[in-house]
C-alpha cells in the first residue's frame, strides 16, 4: 500500500545525526541527502525521507500520527530507542517494554522536529 514515508525537518544536519543512529541501531546504512537538501534512507524494502518543506513555511509534526518501524525484536527495539534518544530524540509515553495483552513490545520517541516514531516488535504466541 505504502510507496514511502517523508516527514519535514526544520535542521537537515540535526535530524540527518538522529536518523542515521536510529537506522545504524537496526541494521539500516546512513541516509544521502540530495540537491534538494533531502535525506532519503532505504532499509528492508521501505524507504523513509526527511525534508525541509517544499512550500518554504517551518515542519510541524502530526498531532495524532505516528510512524511505526517493524522491529526484529525486543532487543532491537531497545536499542533503536536509545540511539534516538542518545541523538537528540526524546523518549515518549511508557518506557520501552512489551505492553500487557498486546502481543507487542513498543518503544516510543519523538523525534529533534517533534513526529512521533514507535519502533514495534510483534511477539509471536
Amino acid at each position: 500500500m505504502y510507496s514511502h514515508m517523508m516527514v519535514g525537518s526544520n535542521n537537515i544536519d540535526r535530524s540527518k545525526k538522529f536518523y542515521d543512529a536510529t537506522f545504524a541501531a537496526i541494521g539500516g546504512k546512513p541516509g544521502t541527502v540530495d540537491a534538494k537538501g533531502r535525506i532519503r534512507y532505504i532499509h528492508n524494502g521501505g524507504v523513509f525521507l526527511v525534508s525541509p518543506p517544499i512550500d518554504g513555511k517551518p515542519a510541524t509534526h502530526a498531532n495524532g500520527g505516528t510512524i511505526g518501524f517493524a522491529m526484529s525484536g525486543p532487543d532491537q527495539a531497545k536499542a533503536w530507542h536509545d540511539a534516538g534518544a542518545a541523538n537528540g530524540g526524546t523518549s515518549i509515553e511508557d518506557k520501552p517494554g512489551e505492553r500487557p495483552g498486546s502481543g507487542m513490545y513498543l518503544a516510543y520517541l519523538r523525534d529533534p522536529d517533534g513526529n512521533k516514531l514507535c519502533g514495534l516488535h510483534r511477539i509471536p504466541a
